[in-house]
């Protein structure tokens, strides 16, 4: 960390030196200040891990400015398909404070500053940064929710202009990106932690060191409050004690029902119909009908994590191992059924005991599990069916 930050300032102030910008560039006054502001959550499933934001104010040149990494343009042409495909470039802008917290005060968000233990030598090569990305040859970024983000850009330029000596970071267990995502999605957001779960491959279950957890604003405010320095320079932490500058007074969620119950209702349900079955004639051809879906559905969803894996640039929905419940092996089934080849049954069934073996030791919504089991039980009696005949 503390040799890309020392080359991101370097290249900084090259760019700023070099710059049509730098000679109409202001000199910060000695009383300038430099904070990090983080927005808490939002109703509204993209604002619901929260926000951050850089604050430069000095008062002898009337700056009040807000730095803010995570816009983007709507009328980009293709603007889903890119966004789909993690393509689609993201932006630093500016705005002043007035209008940044006017924003979150409407959407009723809750507003924490924390002031940047900065001397001034280091709040100019931040303001010099910040000022030479917002040029329109710097602004644009592509976003990556892991790695490259509206969390990740402000910590990466504050280090930059830092340049002390090594950080230290406080002690929290490792966790892995998709625990943390999971941690910060609620109670009412269950859904989207499954759909979460769904998208995410493998890489969201690397566990991440104090850096990689600020990601999250949440996680990233946490970690500034905690952390110190250590070697030539011996002083306070990075920010001061953080400060509600707005309350949340949002109106609460409704609670959705919840997907475990959802899809152990669907189990029951088909459990029963199968035990019916063996008496109704009608019963056992709606079951079929109702297990073809089944299997179709899941490959169809197999076939879309596939594209997420393979036609996307997106980090975390590579090396996704939901595709071996989501199998479009199922498809083959669904069309087949009992004349289903002997090799893909047996092979769709180790497929499922595998991804149940993965669900469990990577944490996965439970529903995931329950999913598995719905999909295996009518290929486990077409085995059995098989084997009869």
């Amino acid at each position: 960390m503390r040799t890309r930050a020392f080359a991101c300032l370097i290249v900084g102030l090259f760019m700023y030196a070099f710059s049509p910008a730098a000679a109409a560039q202001q000199e910060l006054s000695v009383y300038a200040t430099a904070s990090v502001l983080t927005c808490g959550p939002g109703n509204d499933f993209y604002t619901t891990f929260g926000h951050t934001a850089i604050r430069i104010t000095d008062p002898e040149l009337g700056i009040d400015y807000v730095y803010n990494y995570g816009t983007f343009d709507f009328n980009t042409p293709n603007f889903y398909w890119k966004f789909m495909r993690g393509q689609l470039d993201y932006k630093l802008a500016r705005t002043s404070f007035e209008r940044f917290i006017e924003e979150y005060r409407f959407e009723g968000r809750a507003v924490w500053e924390q002031p940047l233990c900065f001397e001034y030598g280091q709040l100019q090569n931040l303001y010099i940064l910040l000022e030479t990305n917002l040029l329109p040859e710097y602004r644009y970024y592509k976003y990556d929710f892991f790695r490259d983000n509206c969390a990740t850009r402000p910590r990466d330029v504050i280090y930059s202009a830092w340049a002390m000596d090594t950080l230290l970071q406080r002690q929290a267990p490792m966790r892995s990106y998709r625990r943390l995502v999971a941690d910060n999605l609620r109670d009412t957001l269950e859904w989207w932690r499954l759909g979460i779960d769904l998208l995410f491959g493998l890489p969201a279950d690397h566990r991440c060191t104090a850096p990689e957890r600020m990601f999250l604003p949440m996680e990233l405010m946490a970690e500034y409050a905690a952390t110190g320095v250590s070697g030539i320079w011996a002083g306070p932490g990075l920010v001061d004690e953080p400060q509600l500058l707005l309350a949340d007074s949002r109106e609460p969620l409704g609670r959705s029902f919840p997907p475990e119950a959802a899809f152990g209702m669907l189990l029951a349900v088909l459990s029963l119909l199968t035990a019916v079955s063996r008496r109704s004639q009608g019963v056992g051809t709606a079951l079929r009908v109702a297990n073809r879906v089944l299997f179709v559905v899941a490959g169809l969803i197999g076939l879309f994590l596939c594209f997420m894996w393979f036609g996307t640039d997106h980090y975390c929905t590579a090396w996704n191992l939901n595709i071996l419940w989501a199998s479009p092996l199922l498809i083959l089934v669904a069309i087949r059924m009992e004349r289903s080849p002997h090799w893909a049954l047996w092979l769709q069934l180790a497929c499922f005991v595998a991804a149940a073996v993965w669900v469990a030791v990577c944490g996965l919504a439970p529903a995931v599990l329950l999913i598995i089991i719905i999909l295996a039980l009518p290929l486990g009696r077409l085995l059995v069916s098989r084997k009869g005949a």
